[in-house]
């Protein structure tokens, strides 16, 4: 019941019930005195009656007023009693003092309005505590994939400076290297600012309607070419009588495919590599699958394959090449596009990677 009509009711009650209460003690009162006492109705007995009536009025207002403002003030009162103590833990910093409250009326809406914005601010400290041991983990990171090229580069430029590099053939090795590592390091960056950038949502995207068939058939006429210099193949499937019409930024688009089949490649082991893409039209989404004949990974790496700077081996050997941001930025650009995406893989078998994008 709202306060409102409690209030409304109180009110009415501190009216009915004295009036009822007052007509039971007058008539308990005369039913006394004239009739079991046999008093005079014109006597002293009438006075004792009007006195005693008067009395009874008055005893019956008071209690009736007193008892009903008590219960109704207490049923305000004490919720907001145990507000203003969720407020002040709560302003303490302690998110962990639950609020509850099994009323209906305003303040139990108050109180679960008061239990939503705590929780809330729990989610939010949560958040930011993740967000800060994420970035340590980031700094961490960064320093551990640009310290490994630096000093490369500086252990090159002292063997120049020294003369190590007496020869035209050593000079022309070094500095090949030494533009190697810097190319390297000039790709981190600019992965690692297109990842932040995602992650802020600081990317504009450009969506069109576009058919995703013929998009595949033209980008996949390029990777065929360079896979088949190294004795590869793509091969592609696709339903012709399906509709693959999508909503999509061709240049991110094109990112992620081309991450995608980047990070295939590199975990390439069989003599002759494959990349095998398929598309499957349903209801309200197009299915992209990209599949490879590589190493594969165990089921302990599939969770974390789209975290940034993971990488499969421990030990964060970079022969592999690459930034360890490839596939982190192909979920955030996938997430932007509405779609999601997740991999199936088995060791020495391959892994397939899966990513929907919707339809108009």
């Amino acid at each position: 019941m709202s306060i409102k009509k409690r209030l409304i009711l109180s009110n009415i009650a501190m009216i009915i019930i004295p009036i009822l209460f007052f007509f039971f003690i007058e008539m308990m009162i005369s039913y006394v005195l004239f009739y079991l006492l046999d008093g005079d109705i014109e006597g002293n007995s009438k006075k004792l009656f009007m006195t005693l009536r008067f009395i009874g009025l008055l005893l019956v207002l008071t209690v009736t007023n007193g008892l009903l403002t008590y219960f109704v003030s207490k049923s305000i009162i004490t919720p907001v009693q145990k507000l203003r103590k969720a407020a002040k833990e709560i302003s303490n910093g302690n998110l962990d003092f639950k609020i509850e409250s099994a009323k209906k009326d305003e303040l139990g809406e108050l109180a679960e309005t008061f239990e939503s914005m705590r929780l809330k601010l729990k989610e939010a400290k949560e958040l930011q505590k993740r967000y800060e041991n994420n970035q340590k983990e980031l700094i961490a990171s960064i320093s551990h994939d640009l310290k490994t090229p630096m000093t490369s580069i500086k252990g090159y430029v002292k063997g120049v400076m020294d003369g190590i590099a007496d020869t035209p053939e050593k000079m022309n090795r070094y500095m090949e290297t030494i533009y190697t590592k810097a190319d390297d390091m000039d790709h981190l960056i600019n992965e690692l600012f297109l990842y932040s950038k995602l992650d802020i949502q600081g990317v504009p995207f450009n969506f069109e309607e576009m058919d995703l068939n013929a998009y595949f058939v033209d980008l996949l006429e390029e990777v065929r070419y360079n896979l088949e210099q190294d004795g590869g193949t793509v091969t592609y499937q696709v339903n012709p009588s399906d509709s693959y019409i999508v909503m999509a930024d061709r240049e991110k688009l094109k990112r992620v495919i081309t991450n995608i089949i980047q990070n295939s490649l590199k975990y390439m082991d069989k003599p002759k590599k494959e990349i095998h893409v398929r598309l499957e039209s349903e209801s309200d989404q197009i299915m992209v699958e990209v599949k490879d004949n590589g190493t594969g990974m165990s089921q302990d790496a599939i969770p974390h394959i789209f975290e940034r700077f993971y990488r499969i081996d421990a030990s964060r050997n970079s022969s592999t090449g690459g930034s360890g941001l490839g596939l982190a930025i192909v979920k955030r650009i996938i997430i932007e596009h509405g779609g999601s995406i997740w991999v199936e893989s088995e060791l020495g078998k391959g892994t397939s990677i899966f990513f929907t994008l919707k339809k108009p």
